[in-house]
């Protein structure tokens, strides 16, 4: 790869394509125009009914769903106890033990219990006195209520009864928990809008005028508010990702036909990939709602790269199909390789243990493909059908072309100061970028359930007051199964199930634990027989939807469940970690039952961690085989020597930004510095691939190196403008993941740029200064 003769640098010498011959789809274009456009046509329209059939994956497990046997055990425990997963959550705020207040809390109970696909209510009115002469235990809130003294003794009851106390009620009795159970298909279905609908008009009919303050949370709630985000969101980056590329490309060109020319490829690509989403039945979830953005910037980059180099070929005086074949052969490559290296970053998303962002790795690597062709074949037809009055307008241009002027004259001193002294700028660059990688290997894996959630609506507010006033409202469970030989009801089992209730409420961290135990301690708190058949006959005397909480339909399965804070998974995982040596000595001593912690917060004290950091560590495999991919294709040690510092420094230099902002490593983070790798690699490669070019025409590789700066700089400097827009755009998002991965990767672009500018450019200067000494 290093022998001089491999670059060719004689004047006359044509070196290789870096594109291997792909750019020549271009030139298919340009000879059959009319075929290619009606082609085009054709696809939009299929795009766009395809674009219809989109649906939204809203669920909270999808970032941890996986093949494994934790995530299948997890999704049978959800089915055989359809609890937390079907929850709407009412938190009730106030002055809940007033009698007027409790009064309108009774009525909103029942109301509830009617609306639509409701399966039961479980509330500070679900409590029982204590039974008395045989007769089944009475409500803890009488009908009527009484008055005076007599109403006193009433909340002091409730407020020490051990069944609501920081369980349903808070201990200052200024919060109460209402949880409304829904049939599973309908949390499932598009009818959940019109049900949370329903039970908020109901809320607001019920405790008008009372005080009360009431917020909705729940799996449920949550859900239905990414749905409506991520619905929103997917306008918003269209039109505005779209508005802001047309407007930027219209200042810089000073011409519409331009900006048409090279937004119209964007466009149909964005068009294109999202109806194959379609027809290919791939869900938008809180990662694939970030491929717009994306797809925006893979194809805008080069097609400007494309658009600009038409321009100045106009300019110089070719004509029209004249300069654009010229601009195919010889920037048509470089975007080829530029998508290559796209495609590279979404192939190292395969790595990941979870399905969701394997799948936003096809769907990327999908969204490249199309993009590369829908830039390569549409260029041509839209310059000849765009570009009129050329000459006119190159007469113009040669006379007053400020824009480009100023850029070129800025690109022109940099180079200039660059290869001046690139030893020292090279040393700079490396020193600098060692520093920051200090900065990021500090970067600690973090992960809360509300990162997937957006933050400005009611579920996460009402979710932090649970966990400020109660235990949490995250869902810990253990499974207990039970062996063949025994029953739900056999001294053993009741005894296994009295243990683990034992070991879960004991441990710090978590709360409010459920279970048949709970039934038994209650019976003997009140002076009851606890034994296994009284306890069978409470059970059988429970609505059906509060057992299956608890026991499974065919009695072999129950489950022993806590909550525990919305905390970071780095802090929940001692906890899991302390309750999973706690249950061995329960799992030792009954042969036979399995017992295992599990519920969404446990799979994500688990695996976020490991699974961040495998992405992470990805990132430098990735970094290792770009640079070796380059230096392969460009047929030049130097190229993937020179290549692998700007590669590093974007990816150090934003870690290092989180770090000092006191964020971690983060789902968005990883995978939005694992994707920026590769598109801020676009600068890098038009570059190099014009430099080598200008290498054929010149002895002095400076020349080379402020020749290719000041002919690629300004469109160089104006897509990284418009690509860290568009994924600027992304701070509107309400979903925080997105908001998160859009400014990363906006500073992920920026950083490449100058990385691009001021360690590229002394970088390979020196590397040919010294190969020419030797």
């Amino acid at each position: 790869m290093g022998n001089e003769t491999s670059e060719p640098r004689a004047r006359g010498g044509k070196p290789p394509s870096i594109g291997l011959g792909a750019e020549r789809l271009g030139l298919v274009s340009l000879r059959h125009p009319v075929a290619i456009g009606v082609a085009a046509a054709a696809l939009i329209i299929l795009g766009l009914l395809g674009i219809r059939r989109l649906e939204v994956d809203d669920s909270l497990s999808q970032l941890f769903r996986s093949d494994s046997a934790e995530f299948r055990q997890y999704e049978a425990v959800s089915k055989q106890f359809p609890s937390s997963e079907y929850d709407v959550l009412a938190v009730v705020t106030g002055p809940v033990l007033d009698r007027t207040s409790i009064e309108a809390l009774r009525s909103l109970a029942t109301d509830l219990q009617l609306v639509d696909d409701a399966r039961g209510l479980v509330s500070i009115f679900s409590a029982r006195t204590a039974p008395t002469s045989g007769r089944l235990p009475a409500p803890l809130f009488p009908e009527p209520l009484p008055e005076g003294q007599a109403y006193d003794r009433l909340v002091e009851a409730v407020r020490s009864n051990e069944i609501l106390k920081d369980k349903l009620l808070s201990s200052n009795g200024a919060l109460t928990l209402m949880v409304l159970a829904l049939a599973p298909d309908a949390v499932e279905s598009d009818r959940l809008a019109s049900i949370v609908g329903e039970i908020r008009s109901v809320v607001d009919t019920d405790l008008a005028g009372t005080g009360l303050k009431v917020q909705l949370t729940g799996v449920p709630v949550m859900q239905l508010e990414i749905r409506h985000a991520i619905e929103r969101d997917r306008v918003l980056y269209n039109v505005a990702g779209l508005l802001v590329g047309c407007l930027i490309a219209v200042v810089f060109f000073r011409r519409v036909s331009f900006m048409l020319v090279a937004a119209g490829p964007p466009l149909v690509s964005i068009l294109l990939a999202l109806g194959a989403f379609g027809w290919l039945d791939l869900r938008l979830n809180i990662f694939l709602n970030m491929m717009t953005p994306l797809i925006m910037v893979i194809s805008f980059s080069d097609s400007m790269q494309l658009t600009y180099d038409v321009r100045a070929r106009l300019i110089a005086g070719m004509g029209k199909r004249e300069a654009i074949r010229d601009a195919l052969l010889v920037v048509g490559p470089a975007c080829v390789l530029t998508h290559a290296t796209a495609a590279i970053s979404f192939i190292a998303l395969q790595a990941s243990e979870s399905d969701l962002i394997r799948d936003f790795g096809k769907a990327g690597l999908l969204a490249t493909a199309i993009a590369l062709v829908a830039v390569l074949t549409l260029m041509p037809v839209l310059s000849l059908l765009l570009l009129r009055r050329t000459d006119a307008f190159a007469e113009k241009a040669r006379k007053a072309d400020p824009g480009v002027g100023g850029l070129r004259r800025f690109c022109a001193h940099i180079a200039g100061r660059m290869v001046d002294r690139p030893g020292l700028y090279t040393a700079l660059g490396l020193a600098f970028t060692a520093l920051l990688a200090i900065g990021y290997l500090q970067l600690q894996p973090r992960y809360r359930l509300a990162d997937e959630v957006p933050g400005h609506e009611q579920a996460v507010p009402a979710s932090d007051q649970l966990d400020r006033d109660l235990t949490g409202a995250n869902p810990i469970d253990v499974m207990i199964r039970i062996p063949p030989g025994e029953d739900l009801y056999s001294a053993r089992t009741l005894a296994v199930i009295a243990e683990v209730h034992r070991m879960l409420a004991q441990q710090p961290g978590v709360g409010n634990v459920w279970s048949l135990e709970t039934l038994r301690i209650w019976l003997a708190e009140n002076g009851l027989r606890s034994d296994a058949g009284t306890i069978k006959g409470y059970v059988e005397a429970l609505p059906n939807f509060l057992v299956r909480r608890f026991v499974s339909a065919d009695d072999k399965a129950v489950l022993v469940t806590g909550r525990v804070r919305d905390i970071d998974a780095s802090h929940l995982l001692p906890v899991v970690r302390a309750l999973d040596r706690a249950l061995v000595p329960v799992r030792q001593g009954n042969p036979g039952y399995t017992v295992e912690v599990t519920s969404l917060s446990a799979i994500a004290a688990r695996n976020s961690a490991r699974m961040i950091d495998k992405l992470s560590r990805g990132i430098t495999v990735e970094v290792v085989f770009i640079a070796a991919a380059l230096g392969l294709v460009f047929r030049s040690v130097r190229v993937m020597v020179a290549s692998i510092l700007p590669a590093i420094f974007p990816v150090v230099a934003t870690g290092t930004l989180l770090w000092l902002t006191d964020d971690g490593l983060r789902f968005a983070s990883v995978v939005a510095l694992t994707v920026s790798l590769g598109l801020g690699l676009s600068a890098t490669i038009h570059f190099l691939n014009r430099m080598t070019l200008d290498l054929a025409t010149t002895d002095r590789p400076e020349r080379a190196v402020e020749q290719a700066t000041v002919q690629m700089g300004p469109p160089l400097i104006l897509t990284t403008v418009v690509l860290s827009c568009a994924f600027a755009i992304t701070v509107l998002s309400s979903l925080p993941m997105l908001r998160l991965f859009g400014w990363l990767s906006a500073l992920a672009m920026l950083f490449a740029l100058v990385a691009d500018l001021l360690i590229l450019r002394p970088a390979i200067a020196l590397l040919y200064r010294k190969h020419r000494a030797g």
